[in-house]
């Protein structure tokens, strides 16, 4: 990677249940396995600064040494672990918004270039609908925990088409699916020409 182009870097956000007593047994690992394959294709992981399955993909991210960025819904760090009992590991930058969740929702999902779905709750689709409507390129990660099947029952009811959304099981071809996604809104910025002009 070059560094002085660190900012054209993918954001990719990984939203899920803060609490996962419902994820079943197997959540942590693909939890770690998503982060992993995020940070694996060079992307930066954004998270909402919390527990759960959006932590433990910040765990399998650091594992290979991928930069994560948490948005907080604390204002400062002592409400963010005092207030929110929210924790600071696995987190290379934590903003702290001070918007609460709904707030911080937003600001997680309009600063991301997609945003992937694993285990969640009611927060989590939250997510997915301000996604949705941003026209984000979003992936969804199928397991046995049920997300996935009450997303494909609010985007059946919801009377409204939307080819930017792939499903897989597969977290590494879930990945690329999503990144193929995403490049085809980037602008190719070799194609610009910035060399000094002759006109006075």
């Amino acid at each position: 990677m070059d560094l002085k182009h660190e900012h054209l870097r993918l954001k990719f956000s990984v939203s899920g249940a803060a609490e996962t007593g419902h994820c079943g047994v197997d959540a942590y690992d693909k939890g770690l396995a998503l982060g992993r394959e995020i940070a694996k294709y060079g992307a930066i992981l954004i998270t909402g600064a919390t527990t759960g399955f959006p932590l433990w993909a910040a765990m399998g991210a650091k594992e290979v040494d991928g930069f994560v960025l948490g948005f907080s819904p604390a204002s400062t760090e002592k409400e963010h672990i005092e207030t929110f009992n929210l924790p600071v590991e696995y987190h290379d930058i934590i903003v702290y918004t001070g918007f609460g969740y709904p707030g911080r929702d937003l600001i997680l999902t309009r600063s991301s270039d997609a945003v992937f779905f694993g285990c969640g709750r009611i927060g989590t689709i939250h997510e997915f609908t301000i996604s949705f409507e941003d026209q984000k390129p979003i992936g969804i990660y199928e397991a046995d925990w049920g997300t996935d099947e009450v997303i494909k029952s609010i985007l059946q009811n919801g009377h409204r088409t939307n080819d930017r959304i792939a499903f897989d099981t597969d977290p590494k071809k879930l990945v690329q699916r999503v990144a193929d996604l995403v490049h085809k809104d980037k602008i190719n910025r070799a194609s610009f020409r910035f060399a000094p002009t002759d006109e006075a």
